[in-house]
């Protein structure tokens, strides 16, 4: 069964089957919003065989965020950054309970903390909606059951630890999963199912992204109609 709160130890790496997938036990959530899937994606750059990172671009916007371009991702996560589209996910299961992740420990960008369900960066004119369910099932190995838009946010936020900054226009999407979790350990250490009490218990013990709490309350109002109050 996915866990409340996470251990120190990774402990989801495996597929999870009979005894250990979540059952859906509890009563479907009636969120009153349209289902529907567009899809978009952020991969970290990787070293391929001759060991030569791959370049990864991503849509660089101006403060209205109309795109005015490309540039390769890492350069544009560099101090001074550049302003560019990405997009965060937060879905929920049929209990409320928000399922979070703990980055993998080889990113060269956040590596190791906890965040949200998904975020990334869409291909230039690759849909942010098509972004999010795709990198989504590439991360987590499974498909958002729903996924609607919450709006977008902007946000200036250096990451001390990386010495890198996240200068993004970011859309958000909140939804469900209802299938079984089957993290891709490259992409993904460890994975939670929590509550809202649960969350502000991990938080206070554990380090975040630095995103995560800009785009979380950004996304409240969306993440209410498909969770409940409760949030």
């Amino acid at each position: 069964m996915p866990q409340s709160l996470p251990t120190d130890r990774p402990t989801h790496l495996a597929p999870k089957t009979g005894a250990d997938a979540p059952t859906g036990a509890a009563p479907s959530l009636d969120t009153g919003l349209d289902t529907g899937l567009d899809v978009e994606t952020d991969v970290d750059t990787a070293a391929p065989a001759g060991g030569v990172p791959e370049e990864i671009l991503l849509e660089l916007v101006d403060d209205e965020g109309v795109t005015i371009g490309t540039g390769e991702k890492l350069w544009a996560h560099q101090q001074p950054g550049r302003l560019h589209r990405a997009f965060s996910v937060f879905l929920f299961d049929r209990q409320g309970r928000l399922l979070l992740q703990r980055r993998a420990l080889g990113k060269y960008h956040s590596p190791g903390v906890w965040s949200n369900t998904c975020c990334g960066h869409p291909y230039p004119d690759e849909q942010p909606f098509v972004a999010a369910a795709r990198r989504t099932a590439e991360e987590l190995g499974v498909a958002p059951a729903l996924l609607c838009e919450a709006g977008t946010v902007r946000y200036d936020l250096p990451d001390e630890a990386s010495g890198l900054i996240e200068r993004e226009w970011n859309h958000l999407f909140v939804g469900l999963v209802t299938g079984p979790v089957r993290p891709d350990p490259e992409e993904v250490d460890d994975y939670a199912f929590v509550t809202a009490e649960e969350l502000r218990a991990l938080e206070a013990e554990r380090p975040f992204s630095v995103w995560f709490r800009t785009v979380f309350e950004a996304a409240l109002p969306g993440i209410r109609e498909v969770a409940g109050n409760s949030w």
